[in-house]
């Protein structure tokens, strides 16, 4: 019986993946607004009346989306607050591990990057539930570099989301410029540690 059961959970999640899989692709050429259930179960080959087995509505795939979305790029979070400073080799792996990521996960980030200020209220609301958690994840590692030494908490918090803010907007560059040429890529990824060392400066100069 409990075998039975196995079978059916995993056959139940594969189908649960594939609607996530292929609503991921469908929002390539357009916004979850617009997204039918009937577009992502046929895309699938199951009858619309199994798409609520698993979800709710299209917000609630698309949360779910969000969920699937920002877990790929928290490893990256992670890596990106383990090491302290603002020199010039961890803006540069930093920038690195976001052009990495934008390679590894396009579709990701382009769902995230439209949806982000989207017409699907729950969505934006995860996605920024997400965000803000991202940023207290970075608001503490912040707070543990020297530099930091008496900085005001909510001068930490904002500092946290200008370095959220600009990883994403760093990963939206990247991504529109996927199929450029490699100077394209290059020059991006020289505006981006631009911005990342005057973001640098500032901080090492705001208690002046």
């Amino acid at each position: 019986m409990s075998h039975t059961l196995g079978v059916r959970q995993a056959q139940k999640q594969k189908t649960r993946q594939a609607l996530l899989d292929a609503a991921l692709e469908l929002l390539e050429e357009q916004s979850l607004s617009s997204l039918g259930l009937r577009e992502v179960t046929r895309a699938v080959g199951v009858a619309p009346t199994a798409f609520y087995r698993h979800f709710r509505s299209t917000a609630d795939l698309g949360v779910a989306l969000v969920e699937e979305a920002l877990n790929s790029l928290h490893p990256m979070i992670r890596t990106m607050v383990s090491t302290t400073g603002d020199g010039e080799e961890r803006i540069a792996r930093a920038v690195g591990l976001i052009a990495g990521h934008v390679r590894a996960y396009p579709a990701h980030v382009r769902f995230i990057a439209r949806e982000r200020h989207g017409g699907v209220q729950p969505v934006r609301e995860a996605i920024r539930a997400q965000l803000d958690r991202f940023a207290e994840e970075v608001k503490a590692g912040l707070a543990g570099d020297p530099v930091s030494a008496g900085w005001h908490d909510d001068d930490l918090a904002m500092l946290a989301g200008l370095y959220v803010d600009q990883m994403l907007s760093t990963a939206s560059l990247f991504l529109e410029s996927l199929d450029a040429p490699e100077e394209e890529r290059a020059r991006v990824a020289r505006v981006a540690a631009r911005r990342l060392r005057l973001v640098g400066i500032g901080r090492h100069h705001w208690l002046d």
